[in-house]
């Protein structure tokens, strides 16, 4: 499957690294570890409430590419204005939920700002159960294509989805939109609360731009070591 010409030109080498850790401190730390490989580094929901945001504008001026992953999701206003007051952090990516009203309420909140809005289609935790649970009678892939039809209808830069789907997804959206991959794990590696997963080989040569890896790395004894080994494994997909 053809690759996105963008990805493979970008300083992470397709990685982005989740600092889902305990605290800034921690976060600071692994970043600084990691800084020379160049990922994209993203913040989420455990550090964005602790001093993250004041953690992505440090990163951002040490010249490092950052992911708000906070998943934004309200009525509009709400939203654009939400987007707004994030557009002007220098992050290279952020994330919102795919509805149509959020996703378009973002477009017009980030402007235009260089910041790239993702949209998450179904959480990459959630199963067929889980779905049904929360109340939809779709299976799950049918709610990743539509949300994704619906993000490409609304002009999203990318979007986010399990492994499982990345290659329906490429053919759904080809080129036009980045394809954002969580819930990769190297062979071996314990899938914690992830549901659909995949290795990151599999998920390259299905047509990901992006892998976003955690625990795998995180936790790893030589998280730089880690890393390293992920990129390499990325990159022998693309040659």
């Amino acid at each position: 499957m053809p690759k996105s010409t963008t990805t493979a030109d970008k300083p992470s080498g397709g990685l982005i690294v989740a600092l889902d850790v305990p605290t800034i401190r921690d976060a600071e730390r692994l970043a600084e570890r990691l800084g020379d490989l160049r990922p994209v580094f993203k913040i989420g929901h455990q550090l964005a409430y602790t001093g993250g945001l004041a953690l992505a504008e440090k990163l951002i001026r040490a010249g490092q590419e950052v992911f708000l992953d906070l998943k934004l999701h309200d009525i509009p206003r709400t939203v654009e204005e939400g987007v707004r007051s994030l557009a002007g952090f220098g992050a290279t990516f952020l994330t919102v939920h795919a509805y149509p009203q959020t996703m378009r309420a973002a477009i017009a909140g980030r402007g235009e700002s260089g910041l790239k809005l993702l949209a998450v289609t179904v959480l990459t935790s959630m199963d067929e159960e889980d779905a049904k649970a929360a109340g939809y009678a779709k299976g799950v892939a049918t709610l990743v294509d539509e949300r994704a039809a619906d993000g490409d209808a609304a002009g999203i830069d990318g979007l986010v989805c399990s492994p499982m789907e990345v290659a329906s997804l490429r053919k759904l959206v080809g080129q036009r939109r980045s394809l954002v991959v969580p819930g990769t794990r190297p062979a071996g590696a314990a899938a914690g609360d992830q549901k659909r997963v995949r290795t990151p080989a599999e998920a390259m040569r299905d047509g990901a731009d992006y892998l976003v890896m955690g625990r795998p790395i995180t936790g790893a004894a030589d998280p730089v070591a880690a890393a390293r080994a992920i990129l390499a494994e990325m990159q022998a997909e693309r040659t």
